[in-house]
């Protein structure tokens, strides 16, 4: 079946608000083999959404609809598709009920527009909201599924997992028929991955099978899509197709798990190996620190970091000598690998992992531009260092740097023989 998505409010199009709904709509929908055949973004115009409606509704059997359920005089989407289906409103009971309880134990007066919440289009069945103030609804009507939800992705992400997934299902009978993997890859470019790594697989694409390269910011991760009698079936014949890509791409696969990043893959490879790591940034300023702390039970591997920025802190923290600084300079490999290995044994830690270059836009020389990056690493089998050259873009730089190290500390433990971008480590003396 089709789905038709319609997203409303000006704060969308001004970019004040960035909709992260539709890429989820479109992930969620998936699942159930509901595909996205076309998504809108529209205003807080009545006009519009009258427009938008009639559009989906001849396009799509569902037609689901985030935005403009609030209390301010914007939100005119219940009114709208009131005046669309022809019909009054009405006060929903337990909503009311609802509202009141909340402003009350939050001890806030109660307005008219809090209240005016819970009225609702008389021809729809309520989505009881019970992570905010304003309903979602469903309706039926002449063949066309409408569901009408908050713009606030938590409320919206509940209703549609809580209040509408089980009334799609025993409405349209969803079961699923299609399976979709996902395999993660770092220190590669799309390209490389698929021609020269993976190499020509056509003869595993027939019979509903697909292969997606998806580009990201440190490498590319596949989807490949299956479609069978049941899901569990076609998750059984892309096996072979799985085990071919496993065993060409084996030094860049990070993870198969759908939504993991690097750092979420390197902090599960650390925790069952119960080893710890210590960081020393100067260009990232502490951004792998705070990459690999945003995870739950990060103490257990993290023990902390230090952000050495200028050379004063490099030498007075991190024991860099002065004579390394002026010999070789702060973004060198020498610099790094002193600072991987005094990190690592001022916190007492199994690695250590450093980060020294010029993220720009400005401080580059002829033979450091903007963008030269040098890695320490220190392990007590390993000590090394890895130079790249990224690009003009600050924040760029930094991202990109973050993620090549942990790529590099995941490759060491996981005893992978080559590194990002096969790089070549340099061990100077």
């Amino acid at each position: 079946m089709n789905a038709f998505l319609i997203s409303i409010g000006n704060e969308l199009l001004i970019g004040d608000t960035i909709n992260t709904n539709v890429a989820w709509f479109g992930n969620f929908l998936a699942r159930y083999d509901i595909e996205t055949v076309k998504s809108i973004t529209i205003g807080d115009s009545a006009d519009e959404i009258i427009e938008g409606l009639t559009e989906g509704a001849s396009k799509s059997e569902l037609v689901i609809i985030t935005g403009g359920l609030g209390p301010t005089h914007d939100d005119i989407t219940k009114k709208t598709m009131a005046d669309f289906f022809g019909v009054g409103m009405i006060e929903h009971a337990e909503t009311a009920s609802f509202v009141r309880a909340v402003f009350e134990k939050r001890g806030i007066p109660l307005s008219k527009s809090n209240l005016e919440q819970a009225m609702v289009p008389e021809n729809c069945d309520v989505l009881f909201n019970k992570k905010g103030t304003a309903p979602g609804m469903w309706f039926d009507v002449d063949g066309v599924v409408y569901i009408s939800l908050p713009g606030v992705p938590a409320e919206m992400k509940y209703l549609m997992e809580s209040e509408a997934l089980p009334k799609l299902k025993n409405r349209f009978g969803l079961s699923g028929s299609i399976y979709r993997h996902y395999i993660h890859t770092s220190g590669i470019g799309e390209s490389t991955l698929s021609d020269l790594v993976i190499g020509d697989i056509s003869e595993y694409l027939n019979n509903g099978t697909e292969v997606a390269y998806l580009p990201h910011s440190h490498g590319v991760t596949l989807r490949i899509t299956k479609k069978a009698e049941t899901r569990e079936m076609a998750r059984q014949l892309m096996e072979p197709l799985l085990d071919i890509i496993r065993e060409k791409a084996a030094a860049y696969v990070f993870s198969e798990e759908y939504r993991d990043t690097i750092e979420v893959a390197l902090a599960r490879i650390l925790t069952d190996k119960k080893l710890t790591i210590a960081t020393a940034e100067s260009c990232t300023g502490g951004l792998i620190g705070d990459k690999l702390t945003n995870i739950p039970g990060s103490s257990s591997y993290y023990q902390g970091g230090i952000v050495a920025y200028s050379n004063d802190i490099k030498q007075k923290f991190l024991d860099v000598p002065s004579e390394t600084l002026e010999s070789y300079g702060a973004v060198s490999a020498q610099t790094a690998m002193v600072m991987a290995k005094s990190v690592a044994q001022k916190f007492g830690t199994n690695i250590g992992l450093a980060t020294t270059g010029i993220a720009g836009p400005g401080g580059g020389t002829p033979d450091k531009p903007v963008g030269t990056v040098w890695f320490g690493y220190w392990d007590e089998n390993h000590h090394f260092a890895l130079h790249v050259r990224l690009f003009k873009d600050r924040m760029m730089n930094k991202e990109r740097t973050a993620l090549i190290g942990m790529d590099i500390v995941r490759r060491v433990v996981q005893k992978v023989e080559t590194m990002p971008y096969n790089i070549k480590p340099v061990y100077p003396e």
